[in-house]
This record gives C-alpha cells, sequence and structure tokens, in this order.
C-alpha cells in the first residue's frame, strides 16, 4: 500500500467514524422530538467540509468551500465521502442528492434553480408536516436551523395576527396556523414559493381565508404600509435573504444597507406589545443602533436560536423584538 493509499483509508476512516457516531445519536434524538429532516454531519472535521442532512430515508450532502488544498486529491475525497455516506446510513445512490455551495460575489443574485425534477415528499418536523424538494435548487424548501425559533413561533401565536416576511415556503406560516393564529398573511416575490406555502398548509389541513398569501417585494410592501397601515398584527417573522435582485423588484435588497428603514417601518405595523422575529444568514450583519431604537425591548438569541444537530454556532443570527405597549 503507497502513502497516499494510506492516507486516503486513514481519511476514509476518520469521516466514516465521526458520521457514524452521529447518526447513532441524531436518530435517536430526531424520534423523540419528531423529526424526519436533521443533520448528521456539519462540517465536524476541518478537512471534510460537508453537510450531511437526512430527509426521511433520502440525503441531501452539499460540499462547502475550503480554505486550502488537501492531500490526496479532491476527487478522491469526493468518491470517499460518497461511498461513506452510502455505507454509514445505508441508502442506495439513487437517494442521495450532492450540491456543491459555491461562494457568491456580494451584490450578485440569489442562487436559482439547479434542476428540473419536480420531485417533492413530505417530511414530519414537531407534529408538522412540509413538502420538500432535494434535487431542484440548492435550498430544500425547509430551512431546518429555524426549528427552534418556529416553535417559539406557535406557542405564541395563539389569537394573534401574524404576519410572515419573505415567506419562502411558508413553514413559519405553517406553525403560527398550527398554533393557533387568528390571521397570518405572507408575503414573498416569488409565484414558486407562494404556491409551495400554500401546498404546506394545506398538507397539515390548515389552508382556508384566513391565511392570505400575498405576492409581492416584502420591504417596498412594508415601507408602503409604514404612514398609513391597512392593518397591524400581534406576532411578525422577517427573515430576509442577505441580498436579492430580480426584474420584479425595486431596486435590489441589500439586508445589511435596508434593515434600519425595514426594521424602523416594522415598528409602525406592530401592534402594543407586538413581537418581531428578525433573522439574517448574513455573518457580517450588524445591528444598527438606529434601526431598534423605537423598540421597548431587543434580545438576541443566538446562538440558544440554533438547533443541537447544527455543529457550527454561525449558520444565523436570531432577535426577538418587543413594539411599546
Amino acid at each position: 500500500m503507497t502513502t497516499a493509499d494510506q492516507g486516503a483509508k486513514a481519511g476514509e476512516g476518520m469521516f466514516a467514524n465521526r458520521l457514524r457516531k452521529n447518526v447513532r445519536h441524531f436518530r435517536k434524538w430526531a424520534k423523540a422530538r419528531g423529526l424526519t429532516a436533521f443533520r448528521v454531519y456539519d462540517r465536524d472535521i476541518p478537512e471534510y467540509p460537508y453537510a450531511v442532512d437526512l430527509y426521511g430515508e433520502r440525503v441531501h450532502l452539499v460540499e462547502y468551500p475550503r480554505r486550502k488544498a488537501i492531500k490526496g486529491g479532491l476527487e478522491e475525497q469526493r468518491e470517499e465521502v460518497l461511498a461513506a455516506v452510502k455505507a454509514v446510513l445505508d441508502v442506495p445512490a439513487a437517494y442521495i442528492h450532492v450540491k456543491t455551495h459555491l461562494p457568491q460575489l456580494w451584490g450578485r443574485s440569489q442562487y436559482g434553480r439547479v434542476g428540473e425534477s419536480g420531485e417533492r415528499f413530505v417530511v414530519e418536523e414537531q407534529g408538522l408536516k412540509f413538502w420538500v424538494n432535494l434535487g431542484d435548487y440548492l435550498d430544500t424548501g425547509l430551512f431546518m436551523d429555524h426549528r427552534l425559533t418556529r416553535a417559539r413561533v406557535r406557542e405564541e401565536a395563539r389569537g394573534k395576527r401574524f404576519l410572515n416576511l419573505f415567506c419562502y415556503t411558508g413553514a413559519f406560516t405553517v406553525y403560527a396556523a398550527a398554533g393557533g393564529a387568528t390571521r397570518t398573511l405572507s408575503v414573498d416575490l416569488s409565484n414558486t414559493y407562494l404556491d409551495w406555502a400554500e401546498d404546506n398548509l394545506a398538507l397539515n389541513g390548515l389552508s382556508n381565508a384566513r391565511h392570505t398569501l400575498l405576492r409581492g417585494d416584502a420591504l417596498a410592501w412594508v415601507l408602503s404600509q409604514k404612514e398609513n397601515p391597512e392593518e397591524t398584527f400581534d406576532l411578525v417573522v422577517c427573515d430576509p435573504p442577505s441580498f436579492s435582485t430580480s426584474k420584479r423588484m425595486q431596486g435590489t435588497f441589500n439586508v445589511q444597507r435596508d434593515h434600519v428603514r425595514m426594521l424602523e417601518a416594522l415598528g409602525a405595523l406592530l401592534s402594543p406589545g407586538g413581537v418581531l422575529y428578525f433573522s439574517t444568514n448574513f455573518l457580517g450583519f450588524e445591528l444598527k443602533d438606529s434601526a431598534v431604537r423605537h423598540y421597548a425591548k431587543v434580545e438576541e438569541l443566538t446562538p440558544d436560536s440554533i438547533p443541537e444537530d447544527f455543529q457550527r454556532q454561525h449558520i444565523h443570527r436570531c432577535w426577538r423584538m418587543v413594539a411599546p405597549r
């Protein structure tokens, strides 16, 4: 056996052993919490920058950029990782969806489609169900790192009017509706995601006239409501992208640049004592004092908002803000 072969074998053992250890723990952990979608490896070993997520019987395997070259070659490591995932998780290759998370230049548009299969299936989370698609987009339709904040929203939603901005596929809306919200409004620019959100509501028996989906530029809509709101809300979730651009938008959205006027305007949409959950996955984000000066209380929930199956504590930042009474 050559030195290179020995190194590859040692590397295989290191990744496979960590994955096997994690799977034993997190399968039991997830079952106790009613989860069929959860993470089992999160770039635990720096030399293996991958995320491995289980979605029912399927695997979502994402490779992240590495800081330096590796010994033995990148393709060899990819083959090693894929072989370990198949063996340890006992899944056929057809059930493993492999993607590469390429770094995006700031100011570029968000990731678009990466496939056209249209294949969706259902996963369960804390007593609720959601449609996911592992093949057609970099993201799957369910941001699992917000699982704990969704549970908070469900606990606080009873009797409340709920607003979900940049709603994506409506997971927060499903939680709010399941928690007894009397009214929900979900805003997103994408018809695809709004249709997906409607399907998620229907999947949980929650689709009715009290839960409205609005296609629009979320920031522009909030600003248009600032001076004379059509209605106010007791509970709001705002989880914007770091950057977004579209022909259907008024300009571009930049969370660092635009969060001050967005949070100021949202204050006008909150009822007295209303609660806003604000989150961003832009890790360089700085919350400006001027953005929150009109709120009675501002509490950062990070890192307690990050679930146990996410080993990296820098996947998002999250705040709970309360309007004055």
